[in-house]
Parts: C-alpha cells; structure tokens; sequence
C-alpha cells in the first residue's frame, strides 16, 4: 500500500507515466553495473595479454582469464536491466543514461586502472548527470503496443528499412575493409562498428522486450515468428558488439573507448528510434529542443572526460615524458607521442611514423631523440 502511494506520488511529482519510472529505474541500475564491468574486463584483458595474444591483435587467451569472465557476468546483469528498461520506456529515454556508467568507468578507472581522471573530468561527470537529467524530465511516455506484429510494421516501414541498409553497408565495409589496415591505429574504426551495430541491436532488443512483457501479462507473442527474428538479430548484434568492444578496449585507454563508444551509440540509438518508432511524434517542439540541449550537453561532459584523460592537475618538475598506452603492468608498445615540457607546459608532439627526429624542450634546451616502439628517450648534449 506504501509503494503504491509512494508510485503515485512520484508520477504526480515528476509527470512521468509508471513506465518510464521503471525504465528509468532499471537504465539507472545497468549504467552501474555496465560501468564496473567496463574496468573488471580491462583489468582481465591486460592479465591476459601478459601471458598470451592480445585481443587486440586477434587473440583470444582473455576466455582462460577468470577476471575476464568476472566482468563480462557483471556486464551480462547490466544489460539485463538494460533489455528491461527498453520494454518500459522509449529509448530516448534509456539510452542516454548511459552516460552513467561514463562516471562510473572513469571513477573507477582512476581508482583501479591508475588513469587519471582531471578537475574538468570531474566537471565533465557533472554535466552527464545533468543532461541525464533533462532528458529524463522531458522524455516523450512509451508507445503503446499491443503485439509483436505492430513492431514489425514499423521495422519494415521503408524509411527505417532504408536506415538499417545503410547501417549494415557502413559496418561491413569497416570489417572488411578498414580493420585491416587502420585497427591498431585508429579507434574509430571499433567503436563505429560497436555502434552501427548497436543501434540495430537496441532495436530489436525493443522488440523482444516488448513481446516478452506482452507474453507475461498474458498475450503470448511466441507463437509470433517475428519475436524469433528479433531474438535471432539481437544475438547476431551483440556477439558482433562484445568481439569489437574487446578489441577496442584492449588497444585503446578505457577513458577514451568509453566516451566515444557512448557518443556514436547513443546518437545512432536515438535516430533509429525516432525513425522507428516516431517517438517525436508525440512530443512538441519544446521537449525536443529541451532533450536535444540535454544530449548536447551530455556529450559536453563526455568530450571533457576525453580530453583531459592524462591530464593532471598542476605541473610537475621534471624533463618532458613520454604518455605510454598502458601504463602499468603490461610493457605493450607505446602508442602515441604527446610528449609535454613540465617546465613551460607546452606540448610537443613527435610525428608517427618518424625515425629518430630530436625533439628540444624549450625551456632546458636538451634534445630528445624519440624512436618509435621503444619505451625510452635518449638525452644529447
């Protein structure tokens, strides 16, 4: 009697319907969760990576690692919440709250993984929750669908037909075409195909979730064959998504995977949605100016987080460093080349794919010779 009076007070409160509450609830719930498993499986990847090959250059010794598999059952709950949270509220709705597990991989990325996490990454977390929170006050009430069949006319309208074509050319090409040649290098290419995917994904996982709370209150939709292809879709785009996302996050800093991952996700997400399902038909144009300022402001946060990952408050007395790729444990080839004068704090970068070209910090006048695989810097006089 309590939780209901409690229920009603909140819907009175906030104007949102009874669903939305428990979608919200539930995406709430699978950001934290999804944002542990994100640190967990990097920690298991780089004990893999130790003793065996890299899941980065195609290697597959992190399914010996208990670590592994640790975060991808953490992970497994998250999205469990997640699929409920879709037969709740719109994805308008769920999917931005991802940006919460954003918070929680870079909170505990600092704390576990020793990344660094600035002032303005902190600011950064605040305008997530921000966002979040416009988005969540302004969401369009869920659809209301009576059968799985009425889901598939809207996958088969030509506008999200055409959508879902374009999707898939776009992913195979970055398959078949740039893995090979720009993976190690460019992390756009896993992401992109860890978002294309996911976006058809959240669609279908929409769906099932749709006939499995329609099969539960009493209509069963398994007699449907179209429940079994969206069952059939979502498997196909997760097992794509989870093979992608550990290639990224064992090549790439957990702080800049996360971020990028969620913006071209979510953004993708949403268009899908609102092609799909026209979830701003039922909205006017104030509340999708307000939603997209909320978005907008989201991916603010994010683009904070991302580039002030190896910041650091303050300056530190010592010669120009190098910023490795992995830090810790593993000794993995270093990627990248910022290199950063402690002295008078201006950055210096030394281009990729150059032998041996001597770099002189400004403020002491020693060179720098920089050699490309090598984890060290020799000083000349």
């Amino acid at each position: 009697m309590g939780g209901e009076r409690l229920g009603s007070w909140v819907v009175s409160y906030t104007g949102m319907s009874a669903d939305n509450i428990k979608g919200l609830l539930l995406a709430v719930s699978s950001s934290l969760f999804i944002g542990a498993s994100f640190i967990v499986k990097k920690k298991g990847l780089k004990k893999a990576g130790a003793s065996g090959v890299r899941a980065g250059v195609g290697g597959y010794s992190y399914l010996l690692e208990p670590l592994w598999w640790i975060g991808l059952i953490t992970m497994v709950v998250g999205e469990i919440a997640n699929f409920a949270a879709y037969a709740f509220a719109p994805a308008i709705l769920v999917t931005p709250l991802g940006a919460l597990s954003i918070i929680i991989s870079a909170v505990l990325a600092r704390i576990i993984l020793r990344e660094k996490l600035h002032t303005f990454g902190v600011l950064g977390c605040i305008l997530c929750v921000v966002g979040s929170t416009t988005i969540v006050l302004h969401a369009p009430p869920e659809r209301e669908i009576e059968s799985v069949a009425e889901v598939w006319d809207l996958a088969t309208e030509p506008a999200f037909l055409l959508y879902a074509a374009i999707v898939l050319a776009a992913a195979f090409v970055l398959i078949f075409h740039f893995v090979p040649k720009y993976g190690q290098t460019h992390i756009m290419v896993y992401i992109g195909i860890c978002s294309l995917f996911g976006s058809l994904s959240v669609m279908s996982v929409k769906a099932l979730g749709i006939a499995l709370k329609l099969t539960f209150s009493g209509m069963n939709q398994l007699v449907y064959p179209q429940t079994w292809f969206f069952t059939l879709v979502v498997i196909a785009c997760i097992v794509t998504q989870m093979n992608y996302l550990n290639k990224a996050l064992d090549t790439f800093n957990t702080a800049v995977v996360s971020p990028i991952y969620y913006t071209m996700f979510t953004s993708l997400t949403i268009l899908a949605s609102v092609i799909m399902f026209k979830d701003w038909d039922r909205q006017n144009p104030t509340q999708i100016v307000t939603e997209m300022c909320g978005f907008v402001t989201i991916l603010s946060g994010t683009f904070l987080l991302h580039k002030t990952k190896d910041m650091v408050d303050g300056l530190q007395q010592s010669l120009p460093i190098r910023i490795p790729k992995h830090v810790d444990e593993d000794a993995y080839e270093s990627e990248g080349i910022p290199l950063r004068s402690a002295a008078d704090g201006i950055p210096l970068r030394s281009p990729r794919g150059t032998e041996g070209i001597p770099l002189r910090s400004a403020a002491d006048g020693i060179p720098l010779r920089s050699s490309r695989g090598t984890e060290s810097f020799r000083s000349t006089s």
